[in-house]
This record gives C-alpha cells, structure tokens and sequence, in this order.
C-alpha cells in the first residue's frame, strides 16, 4: 500500500491569535516541524492552506495546495489533498499543523489499520480524532458528494465509511494527538518539549 500525508494549515488561528503554521518550537518553526515528522513516515506530503495564506517555507518536494472550498473547514482540506493524491497514494495520514507531539511511529501504525475503503481513527482520552487518522483514497467521492451537501462534521464520516477506531493500547506514543489551540497550551507545550531534548 502507497501512503502519503496531508496536513492542513488553512484554519483561523483565533484562540492562539497568531497563525499556528508560524510558532516557533524549538530550532523549528511549526508547519516545518510538521512536514518533516510526517516525511520520516512516508515518501509524499502534501501541505493545504487558505487561498491567501502565506505559509512558511518548506521542502521544494512539497506541494502547497490551495483549498477551493473557503470556510468549509477540514473535510474540505481532506478533499482537496485526496484529490491531488489519488494516483500516488492509496491511503494517507491526515494532520493538522498543531501537533507538535507528533511521532512517525503513531502516524505508521494509524496507516497499517487503515482499510481498504475507509479510515482508521485514533481514540485516545476517550475522544475520537479525525484529524490523526488515515483515510483511503477511495473515500473522495463520499467526501465530494458531502460537501456538494454542506455535511461537514468530519465525526459523521465515521458513520458513513468503513471506520477501524484504534483504542490507546495500539498505539504508541500517545501524545501524537495532542494539538495547541492557546497561548496557554503552546506554552506548555514548549516547556515539554524543552524537557524531552
């Protein structure tokens, strides 16, 4: 099976009030560190923003997408990279740019569950994540048609889709899901980071 990655930078950043994609963490800067964790774990990646949206640099091998569907949110993203992927990929790692706990060994093992014809999500703190799952290739018209729709909760595919839910003890490092949303909460996430090099 051909995998590839997905991360999504196209969202508004309000509660951090900066845009995600540019924190600083460490030598890195977020989206960066984001590419770069998923290159460790497969070959393509594929980057999504917003039309405007300035994006900091990244490897020339990887390709900045522009999403068409303004404001329609991740399923949105998700659709766009599928789209783009479909003839080198059969399933892919979908993230945000918010996750710097991220491991290659977390994205590996989502990308070995993932069926066939559908997606392999995370439920980690009794809470499913969609946007640390895989999803096949062939679920872009299922995607295509929900949003012709306006059905946008990426929740509500998992009830459409062949969906493997993967509980904690399959999966490593569990911190790969936790994402930064506030100052607060990049702040902590700065200072684990500084703890763990």
């Amino acid at each position: 099976m051909r995998s590839a990655g997905i991360v999504l930078c196209g969202g508004l950043s309000s509660r951090m009030g900066w845009p995600k994609a540019w924190l600083p963490i460490g030598r890195e800067v977020l989206l960066p560190r984001m590419v770069r964790i998923l290159q460790e774990a497969v070959p393509v990646v594929v980057v999504v923003a917003a039309p405007s949206q300035d994006v900091p640099p990244l490897p020339i091998d990887v390709l900045v997408l522009r999403d068409a569907h303004v404001g329609l949110g991740p399923l949105a993203g998700l659709h766009a990279g599928l789209l783009h992927l479909k003839y080198e990929a059969d399933r892919v790692f979908l993230s945000s740019c918010d996750m710097p706990f991220l491991q290659p060994a977390f994205v590996n093992a989502v990308l070995n569950a993932a069926p066939s014809d559908g997606i392999a999500v995370p439920r980690v703190g009794g809470r499913l994540h969609p946007l640390a799952s895989a999803y096949s290739v062939h679920t872009e018209p299922i995607l295509s048609e929900r949003l012709a729709n306006y059905q946008l909760r990426m929740m509500d595919l998992f009830t459409v889709l062949p969906t493997k839910v993967l509980e904690e003890a399959e999966l490593p490092d569990l911190r790969s899901v936790r994402n930064i949303n506030t100052p607060e909460e990049y702040a902590a996430a700065l200072a684990e980071l500084d703890e763990s090099l």
